[in-house]
C-alpha cells in the first residue's frame, strides 16, 4: 500500500527542499493555500500532512493554518497532521496539538529531523489503522482493555496469544496495578472456553475460615447457617476459567486441598463425602515474590509447579518504555468521554510529568489521578496540578550531540518496529517508512539483533 503525505506549504523553495526530503516510495502532493490543500485531501485522502500555520493571506500569521487545520481534522480525522511553525512560534505548536494535531517540527528545516517526524507520524496511522482492522473483525488477535506500545508489553500480548487456546494452568505475577486480571479476562476471552463462566476469587480479600466454602461449596448442615447446599466458585466456573487472584495469600491448609484439585480435576464440598468432578482452566495471579514466599515455607513448592505451566510476569508501568503517556491518553479520552468531557487534552507540562513520574501504583493509579483532572481540568487542557503531579525536567546534558540524539532515536524506533512486526524486516520497514536495504545497513550499524529470539528492549 503507497503511503501519501501532502505537503501544506506557499514558500516553493521550501516545498522543492521538503519533496526532496522523502523516499522514492512516498507519494508526495504538495499545495501551497487553503483550498488547494483541501482539495488535495478529498482526492489524495494522505495518511499524514505537514501544515505551514503561515498560509495566504495570512503568510505572516497562524489564522489561515489554524482555520486549515480544523478543517482536515474534521473531513479526515485519522489523517495525522505535523503542524510546521516558526523558531519562536512555539505557542501556536502547543496550540495546535492541544487541537489535535499529531506532532510539531519548527524551522529552520533539517531534513533528518522532518523525516523522523513524519515517518513517526505514518508510524502511528499505520498502528491506528490495523488496531481499526483488529476491532473490526472482532476476533482472537485484539486483547480487549489492554493498551500496549512498549515491546515489553507487545511480548506479553505476543505470549498471551499462544497459551490462551490451550488449557495450561497459568501464573500472572506483577506489582498491584497492572492490570493482572485484565490480562486473565483476555485468557478466556480468546480460548474456546469463552462462552463458558470466568469465575474470579481474591485470596486475600476472603478471610480464612470462609475461603474454603467459597472456593469448594458446602453441604447443608455442614456448619452452622448452611441452611442449604451452594456451589463453590471451582464448581460455578464449571466448562469455563477460574481466576485465582492474589494466590501468594492463600492459607497452606487449602494449598493442600487446591493440590489436589489441580492433579485429579475433582471437588470436595465441606461436608461432603462425594467427589464432584469439575473441568476448569485455572489462572493464577499474584503482587508477591512466590520463590520468597517458598524459601519461607509459606508456599509449597509443588503446588508453585502446577500452577506456573506458564507464567506471564507483567512489567510494572515504569518498565514498559512509552506506555505511560499512551495508557494515560487512553484513559482521558475514554473517562472524559464517560463524564461528557470528550476534548480534554493533556497540556506540555503534564506529559512530561506523565512520563517522568514513578507510577507506583501502576495503571490504577493512573485512573484515579486522570479521573480527578477530567474532573478539576479548567478548559480543554489538563495540567501537571490537575494531575496532582510535579513535571520533573530531565537535568540538561553538559554538551548536547545532535548525532547521539537521531542514533539514539533510531535505534529505539527500529528495535520497536522489529518487536512490533514480529521481525518481519518488510513490514518493519514499511512501518518505518524506509527500504528493507537501508533497514539491513541500519541494523548491521547499531549491531541490532533481527532475530526472533532477539531480547526485548
Amino acid at each position: 500500500m503507497t503511503r501519501k503525505l501532502l505537503i501544506v506549504e506557499d514558500d516553493p523553495g521550501l516545498q522543492s527542499q521538503m519533496r526532496w526530503c522523502f523516499s522514492e516510495d512516498l507519494e508526495v502532493t504538495v499545495a501551497s493555500e487553503r483550498e488547494s490543500a483541501l482539495a488535495a485531501l478529498r482526492r489524495e485522502e494522505p495518511d499524514v500532512v505537514t501544515l505551514d500555520l503561515g498560509l495566504p493571506p495570512d503568510p505572516g500569521g497562524a489564522s489561515e493554518g489554524f482555520k486549515l487545520l480544523e478543517e482536515i481534522l474534521r473531513l479526515s480525522p485519522m489523517t495525522k497532521v505535523v503542524v510546521v511553525t516558526g523558531r519562536e512560534d512555539k505557542e501556536n505548536a502547543v496550540k495546535a496539538v492541544g487541537m489535535g494535531a499529531s506532532d510539531f517540527y519548527q524551522k529552520p528545516l533539517d531534513a533528518d529531523i522532518l523525516t523522523f517526524v513524519v515517518n513517526r507520524a505514518f508510524r502511528l496511522a499505520e498502528l491506528e489503522r490495523e488496531n481499526r482492522e483488529l476491532a473490526r473483525r472482532g476476533n482472537n488477535a485484539n486483547i480487549k482493555g489492554i493498551v500496549a506500545a512498549s515491546p515489553q508489553m507487545l511480548a506479553i500480548c505476543r505470549t498471551l496469544e499462544k497459551v490462551a487456546p490451550t488449557d495450561v494452568t497459568t501464573l500472572i505475577t506483577g506489582e498491584t496495578g497492572t492490570g493482572k486480571e485484565l490480562l486473565a479476562r483476555a485468557i478466556h476471552d480468546l480460548s474456546p472456553r469463552v462462552d463458558k463462566p470466568f469465575a474470579a476469587i481474591n485470596c486475600a480479600a476472603i478471610p480464612e475460615n470462609l475461603l474454603e466454602s467459597e472456593l469448594f461449596g458446602f453441604e447443608k448442615g455442614s456448619f452452622t447457617g448452611a441452611t442449604q447446599a451452594k456451589k463453590g466458585k471451582i464448581e460455578s466456573a464449571n466448562g469455563g476459567t477460574l481466576f485465582l487472584d492474589e494466590i501468594g495469600d492463600m492459607p497452606m491448609a487449602l494449598q493442600a486441598k487446591l493440590l489436589r484439585f489441580l492433579q485429579e480435576r475433582v471437588v470436595d464440598r465441606v461436608g461432603s463425602v462425594n467427589p464432584i468432578p469439575v473441568d476448569v482452566r485455572v489462572v493464577c495471579a499474584t503482587h508477591r515474590d512466590v520463590r520468597q514466599l517458598i524459601d519461607s515455607g509459606e508456599f509449597r513448592e509443588d503446588l508453585y509447579y502446577r500452577i506456573s505451566e506458564i507464567t506471564l510476569d507483567v512489567p510494572a508501568v515504569r518498565e514498559r518504555e512509552g506506555d505511560a503517556l499512551v495508557i494515560a491518553q487512553s484513559l482521558l479520552k475514554s473517562l472524559g468521554k464517560n463524564m461528557d468531557r470528550p476534548n480534554l487534552a493533556f497540556s506540555e507540562d503534564a506529559i512530561n510529568a506523565i512520563n517522568t513520574y514513578a507510577w507506583p501504583g501502576n495503571v490504577r493509579e493512573m485512573i484515579n489521578k486522570i479521573k480527578r483532572a477530567t474532573i478539576m481540568a479548567d478548559g480543554k487542557r489538563v495540567t501537571a496540578d490537575d494531575l496532582e503531579l510535579t513535571c520533573e525536567e530531565p537535568a540538561a546534558p553538559s554538551h548536547i550531540n545532535l548525532r547521539q540524539v537521531r542514533e539514539r532515536a533510531e535505534r529505539q524506533a527500529i528495535n520497536q518496529a522489529l518487536h512490533t512486526t514480529g521481525f518481519n524486516m518488510a513490514q518493519a520497514a514499511r512501518l518505518l517508512g524506509i527500504t528493507r536495504p537501508t533497514l539491513y545497513n541500519l541494523t548491521d550499524k547499531y549491531q541490532i539483533d533481527t532475530s526472533a529470539e532477539a531480547p526485548g528492549v
